[in-house]
């Protein structure tokens, strides 16, 4: 612990990041610009191309590994295999999640489960299992939670997934308070509409332009964007930082 500097360009040389869900959307993103500013990263998802993805986006500084959140073995076998090619975790950052909406008098079991299951469930367990490793080495480390504006404002048919990001938000704190003894901080962001291939189908039309009115700097956000917050909170400038919440979302919450 201490401090001793940091490098102003907010590089993370040669640490090793996991990113869940990292073939598309926020977690390819955060992916790419982690390999960009020096690290090792390991791509975990679920989309059979996943190692094809780790090749092109750097043949020596990332791999690629199928792997379910939602499964204890498929974790720890994913988390073993980057033991073994890296040997060493210093990074989380918990992307893999997915958003079934319905109204609250209606959404099913399937959906509620599976939203929790995969969103709140999946981010602790690899917290757990990754937070445990990095105790294990003694260096510390970061992890990295991705929660949601709709932890913090109620949004129309989101109740499963904004109580499985208000979760994150709890989660995040407590871990950052058990952990800070290691070194290991704990931090989310929340991020407003990001235009990802799914955001863009989901907010089309009169629905996303609606949206747009509501948010004071009139747009809906990019997944560089969120990027750009995961390095910052991966780096050594923000090693005072733990148990908080960015919220990267417009001003849309400050209403």
């Amino acid at each position: 612990m201490g401090f001793h500097g940091y490098d102003k360009n907010f590089n993370i040389t040669d640490k090793v990041a996991i990113v869940t869900g990292g073939a598309s959307g926020i977690g390819k993103a955060v992916s790419e610009l982690y390999i960009e500013k020096g690290a090792k990263v390991a791509i975990f998802d679920l989309k059979d191309n996943v190692e094809d993805l780790a090749k092109k986006l750097n043949l020596e500084n990332a791999i690629g590994v199928q792997c379910d959140v939602t499964n204890n073995q498929s974790m720890d076998i994913a988390i073993q295999k980057v033991r073994e090619y890296f040997g060493k975790v210093d990074i989380l950052v918990n992307c893999a999640g997915i958003a079934l909406l319905d109204d609250a008098e209606k959404i099913s079991d399937d959906y509620w489960q599976k939203t929790i299951d995969l969103n709140l469930t999946g981010s602790f367990k690899m917290s757990q299992k990754v937070g445990s490793l990095m105790i294990e080495q003694g260096n510390g480390g970061n992890i990295i939670n991705l929660a949601s504006q709709a932890a913090v404002i109620a949004l129309d048919n989101h109740v499963a997934y904004a109580a499985s990001k208000a979760g994150i938000h709890g989660m995040t704190k407590v871990l950052a308070y058990e952990w800070a003894q290691f070194d290991i901080k704990v931090n989310a962001i929340s991020p407003t509409v990001i235009l990802t291939e799914l955001g863009k189908k989901v907010w089309a039309g009169e629905k996303g332009e609606k949206a747009k009115k509501e948010i004071p700097l009139g747009r809906f956000g990019y997944p560089e964007e969120v990027a750009a917050i995961a390095l910052f909170l991966a780096c050594d400038a923000t090693n005072l930082m733990t148990g908080e919440n960015i919220v990267v979302d417009g001003g849309n919450t400050i209403k």
